[in-house]
């Protein structure tokens, strides 16, 4: 036996605990622009997403596309407004986000599940009420270089309400959902959402085992420049200083905001990490060791990491 069969073998014992406890179990998995965008790293998403299933975990999937919208926007002469890691959406946006997010990339994702044998179906927010928003008021918002002002997000929603059934019907016969970030009232105007918003919503009302954020970066650092400060494991309260320190920013600070609501919000565990790496998802759900930042709430935490709460 060749030393790399018996590597292969002691990985896959070693996997078996983790294969065993999420049989079953819901994973929200959010892809990013970067990832999306990247051919090779979508393939090898879509493949890992295909294993995953293939072991009897349930997978949501949730995507934007930021970096896309964006091309897009400005190919037909418009400069898109992004305050605080959000997206601006005029008229002329939310259209693009209709072409891009329930289009392009919608479609794109569910072809690359489907070369790797996953029954898909794609949809948004505005599908069978699965999300209704409000519009946005205009809010005061710090940006990331510490000015304040109010902004008018123009098509952005904030969520009221999901009703996840049309997803558990997909999930209880065995169909992975690919879910745009678009949501809509019952006066049927549609609104853009943030993705990451979207995922930890999904990830909350189906009480999910895990919430992860496949990026185009190593997970949250604690210098932005300096990929070896990863910061591997956190909960809400360690990430605090990082976010007033301004550590936090850009469009990561919405991933972080959103796994922090989702942790304290009743899901277990949440992760971010670079979708690009190949096999990353696989490293961050069957090791240890991960591969990217695991944020977890306070009660989990002392589970994860054998502490008495009560001394």
């Amino acid at each position: 036996m060749t030393i790399d069969a018996t590597k292969g073998i002691a990985g896959l014992k070693g996997a078996l605990r983790y294969v065993r406890a999420y049989r079953d179990q819901v994973f929200v998995v959010k892809l990013g622009g970067d990832v999306l965008a990247d051919q090779e790293a979508l393939d090898g998403i879509a493949g890992q997403m295909g294993l995953l299933s293939s072991l009897g975990i349930r997978i949501v999937a949730v995507h934007g596309g930021g970096p896309q919208a964006t091309a897009i926007s400005r190919r037909l002469g418009h400069e898109p407004t992004i305050v605080a890691g959000r997206r601006v959406t005029d008229d002329t946006a939310l259209e693009v986000a209709k072409m891009v997010y329930a289009g392009t990339l919608n479609v794109n994702l569910l072809a690359a599940l489907r070369s790797h044998g996953v029954q898909a179906v794609g949809l948004s927010g505005v599908d069978a009420d699965l999300i209704t928003a409000r519009r946005r008021p205009p809010v005061n918002v710090v940006d990331d270089d510490g000015t304040s002002r109010t902004v008018d997000y123009g098509h952005v929603g904030d969520i009221d309400r999901v009703d996840p059934h049309v997803l558990t019907a997909l999930l209880g016969s065995r169909l992975l959902p690919v879910v745009a970030s678009l949501a809509g009232d019952a006066e049927g105007e549609v609104y853009n959402v943030n993705a990451d918003t979207v995922a930890e919503s999904l990830a909350v009302a189906l009480a999910a085992q895990k919430l992860i954020f496949l990026t185009g970066a190593p997970g949250v650092l604690r210098d932005r420049g300096d990929p070896s400060s990863l910061v591997t494991f956190a909960d809400p309260d360690d990430l605090a200083g990082l976010m007033a320190s301004g550590a936090i920013a850009g469009g990561m600070r919405p991933k972080v905001e959103a796994c922090i609501r989702a942790a304290t919000g009743g899901v277990e565990r949440t992760h971010i990490i670079d979708g690009r790496q190949p096999d990353s998802l696989l490293y961050e759900v069957f090791t240890g060791a991960g591969c990217g930042t695991m944020i977890v709430g306070r009660k989990e935490k002392a589970t994860y990491l054998g502490v008495d709460l009560a001394t």
